[in-house]
């Protein structure tokens, strides 16, 4: 280092009479150093940011391509055409919700789809392409989290379109889902993929253009059910094996562009088609890594297909707008023309696309391990391998802090301060920034808890711009408070202030290129984020040490500031999209963890990589503290805003709404010699997020006597109630509020048909009939050991995994046949006359079409019009054998 230092002095002609210390030579530094820039401007550095933001980054997030009518088909051969896909979601739309087991899902949209399917036959080049459609009935099981998932007669809609000239057995398959959930018409989830297909599928039939490797569009049935539908295929349909590869289309949310938000996996040269056939993109590392940590609170064909098929693919989903994802506004007029046609854009060029690659002759052979990829502002996308991505990170952070020393020794050779001076001062710097870094994550996360503290998350729900205020300043704050401190405090130095704030930046560039180099070792593949702040840092610090503009007191800053922009505008794009997709799914992700803290913590990393190189700039400023002062004054307003004014409530009718289930319950409690012990009725009402119930108090809904379910989860099996999938696993955001009777659309029947056996073992056999959604819930009492059912045996063979009580959960789509099941129990001492096991019988009413109770139906009507309520009857008897 100390060769170094005299190599840049003798370069570039410093003498050594540089190193007094007279107080002259101190004077003048202190004199360079007053020549400040007015801190009036200040406001004018982070307007510029925040305009740059306004006018760019939303515009590029929201762009969609103008949509293409069926006139304009005749100048436009072999394109999407929106409008045709358009005019068919409305016919899906006004089918109405679309569940399992429902007229409208297994009749009206089958027919729907087998219609329009049809039509398109009627023009296809018969002489060039050869199209065969199934209509799948299918019945199995498999595991779902801990629950046995059971379905029966689930259809499928499959079409299978090849090339009469083309020999190839390897398929691509294109799936989406058409039934949707209770209460919602489902136009975004699914039916815009659904549309999308269908006009791929015609495009591709009726276009003179071949392809390699015939293609299997999977309209599934039973998506919205536990992803019956999919594993149905995938490990039953006669072309399921020959599927190699695989585009999966789904949504949480409707109206935008969809984002490729998982691939592979380790198949990176996915990426290379998307790369080169998406004309839209839309994708990013991070959503993949985001959502394969569970922090999304969904899930989609795309895992069963590759865990029970073991095949590769994309995963894309439209994602904005999630507020009305899964409600009854997810309809028809909320999508706009050009989100179909970028869909459909993107959709009809990677099935061309994917339909020609030879690596679907052998997808095993390019199983080579994961790949990085992103979009820059949807105009252009990048992708690498794992392997490539960590070299580049890596090679940034070296080449960074090698650049870093360079301009340490360039500092105290144009400086009246010595190497070991300039470098004290640098490992001041560092820990200062390294303060300000921790600070710009933990003041966002701090105001996170205080709106949680004051029961006011979530205020952003509505008006995100809140989250700005809230979270994104605290965050700027942070960064820029130890460096604005030091500035303000710090006593006479012998180096000019305009060398210390390089080397404030400096010091930030170093945290950035430790946690490349950490972030990479762990294998974290969002970590290109840290290589593109590095390398555009990289740049300007280059070019300066090129030139003379190193030690120009301004000029430096200037080019510093020019090579932010594209970072700065990227991240921003990122950290939006995140935001966009994140807030509606903090409406519907459960009160266990306070969605705030996820927000603040994207908002404050957002602002960190975005900002982190600008904020110690802040200090070239007059007065930095009152510019602090100011933004502090700034989030005290907001959270304000938040807490004390109806901007910060969440909810707002039709757009923003509060999320319910509400089951109407009837529960029966029959003892051992089939006398009923309890009977009650009542509501069970399961609040989606962590302001639970609260908001309600004071509107006209009456909820007096409303409670938890601790009583009865400490007394009965699975808290005596008639859990539906998810919210067994939740059941301290679920509330019972008793009633008087209510009037059931159906009832559920078991019959217990026979009980034989010998020895330590008896086997009960049971018929169960009720409506196309049931459950069962078994628990064996003391001494009792359950060996043997009809059902799949993994619970029975991993009890450490998945312990009593045992939850099955059974569904019927075109097939109403009774469920006919055996349980063999096992007691050592031979005595099978006494109780042996609890079994819960749950029948749910899921569809619309059956009739709800008036007086019911009236408490519905009573919730304020800022909530959703998705209601459906249920029936729970619980017998003891």
């Amino acid at each position: 280092m100390l060769l170094l230092h005299h190599f840049m002095r003798d370069y570039y002609g410093y003498g050594s009479s540089r190193e007094s210390e007279d107080e002259e030579s101190l004077k003048s530094s202190e004199k360079r150093a007053s020549r400040k820039v007015h801190c009036g401007y200040a406001p004018g550095f982070l307007l510029f940011w925040v305009t740059l933001f306004f006018a760019l980054v939303i515009p590029l997030f929201n762009r969609l391509p103008e949509g293409l009518t069926i006139e304009d088909e005749s100048h436009n051969k072999g394109a999407f055409i929106a409008e045709r896909a358009q005019k068919l979601l409305y016919e899906y739309d006004v089918i109405g919700p679309k569940v399992v087991g429902s007229h409208e899902n297994e009749n009206v949209t089958v027919a729907l789809l087998r219609s329009e399917i049809d039509s398109i036959r009627q023009v296809m080049l018969t002489g060039m392409f050869e199209m065969e459609v199934d209509v799948q009935q299918v019945s199995g099981a498999y595991m779902r989290s801990s629950i046995v998932n059971m379905y029966q007669g689930v259809q499928n809609v499959v079409v299978k379109l090849s090339c009469k000239v083309s020999t190839s057995n390897s398929y691509l398959l294109v799936n989406s889902h058409f039934d949707s959930k209770p209460g919602s018409p489902g136009a975004g989830d699914d039916g815009h993929m659904m549309v999308a297909m269908l006009e791929v599928l015609r495009q591709m039939a009726t276009t003179n253009q071949t392809f390699e490797h015939p293609i299997v569009f999977l309209f599934n049935g039973a998506e919205e059910n536990s992803l019956q539908g999919s594993h149905g295929f995938i490990t039953q349909h006669k072309w399921a094996k020959q599927c190699k590869a695989l585009i999966n289309l789904d949504a949480a949310g409707s109206g935008g562009r969809e984002i490729l938000f998982q691939s592979g996996p380790n198949h990176p040269w996915l990426m290379k088609y998307y790369k080169k056939y998406a004309l839209h993109p839309f994708a990013t590392t991070m959503a993949e890594e985001i959502f394969q940590a569970g922090i999304i609170p969904s899930d989609t064909d795309f895992r069963v297909f590759r865990d029970y098929g073991n095949v590769p693919g994309l995963d894309m989903a439209q994602c904005t707008n999630g507020y009305v994802y899964h409600t009854k506004y997810d309809t028809y007029n909320v999508i706009p023309r050009g989100s179909l046609q970028n869909t459909g854009d993107n959709l009809l060029a990677l099935v061309r696309g994917f339909s020609n690659a030879s690596e679907l002759y052998n997808t095993q052979e390019h199983a080579d391990g994961h790949a990085v990829f992103f979009d820059f502002l949807g105009l252009f996308f990048i992708y690498h391998t794992e392997e490539d991505s960590s070299i580049y990170n890596m090679g940034l952070a070296v080449i960074a802090l090698m650049l870093i020393l360079i301009s340490l020794v360039r500092i105290s050779c144009n400086s009246y301060g010595s190497l070991g001076y300039v470098f004290f001062l640098f490992i001041k710097l560092f820990v200062l920034q390294l303060v300000g870094f921790a600070l710009g994550l933990v003041l966002p996360l701090a105001v996170a808890y205080m709106m949680d503290s004051l029961d006011r998350t979530l205020s952003y729900f509505t008006n995100t711009w809140l989250a700005v205020g809230l979270y994104a300043i605290p965050s700027m704050i942070g960064l820029s408070l130890p460096t604005a401190m030091y500035f303000s405090l710090k006593s006479k130095s012998r180096i000019d202030q305009s060398y210390q704030l390089q080397l404030a930046v400096h010091a930030h560039c170093t945290i950035i290129a430790v946690l490349a180099i950490s972030l990479t070792w762990l294998g974290v593949r969002s970590t290109y984020l840290c290589g593109i702040a590095l390398l555009f840092y990289v740049g300007a610090l280059a070019f300066n040490l090129l030139t003379s503009l190193h030690d120009r007191l301004f000029a430096w800053k200037l080019v510093l500031c020019l090579s932010q922009l594209l970072p700065f505008v990227y991240f921003c794009y990122l950290f939006y999209a995140f935001v966009v997709v994140l807030i509606p799914m903090t409406g519907r992700n459960g009160n266990a963890a306070n969605p705030d803290l996820l927000i603040a913590g994207i908002c404050a990393l957002g602002t960190i990589l975005s900002m982190g190189f600008l904020m110690p700039l802040l200090n070239d400023f007059r007065r930095p503290k009152l510019i602090l002062t100011m933004l502090a004054i700034l989030t005290i307003t907001f959270a304000y805003i938040g807490v004390a004014t109806q901007i910060g409530f969440p909810y707002r009718p039709k757009t923003n709404v509060q999320r319910v289930n509400m089951q109407q319950v009837h529960r029966i409690f029959y003892e051992y010699d089939g006398q009923i012990n309890k009977e009650e009725f009542g509501y069970l009402l399961d609040f989606q997020n962590r302001r639970m119930e609260r908001p309600l108090y004071g509107s006209k809904v009456n909820l007096t006597g409303l409670r938890t379910l601790d009583e009865d989860c400490s007394k009965y099996m699975m808290c005596g109630m008639p859990f539906f999938s998810r919210i067994a696993q939740t059941p301290s955001q679920i509330r019972w509020l008793q009633r008087s009777p209510l009037k059931m659309p159906g009832d559920v029947t078991l019959e217990n048909i026979n009980k034989s056996g010998s020895g330590n073992g008896t086997r009960f056999e049971f018929r169960l009939t009720g409506p196309p959604h049931m459950s069962l819930f078994v628990q064996p009492l003391e001494g009792t050991a359950i060996t043997g059912w009809s059902f799949i045996r993994n619970p029975l063979d991993n009890p450490d995994k998945y312990g009593p009580p045992y939850y099955i959960y059974f569904c019927y789509g075109n097939d109403s046949s009774p469920l006919n099941f055996h349980i063999d129990v096992n007691k050592t001492n031979g005595d099978f006359n006494v109780p042996l096991f609890e079994l819960g019988v749950v029948a749910h009413y899921l569809s619309t079409s059956y009739t709800r109770d008036s007086d019911a139906q009236k408490f519905i009507d009573d919730f304020p019009d800022y909530t959703f309520i998705m209601d459906w009857p249920s029936i729970y008897k619980r017998y003891i054998y």
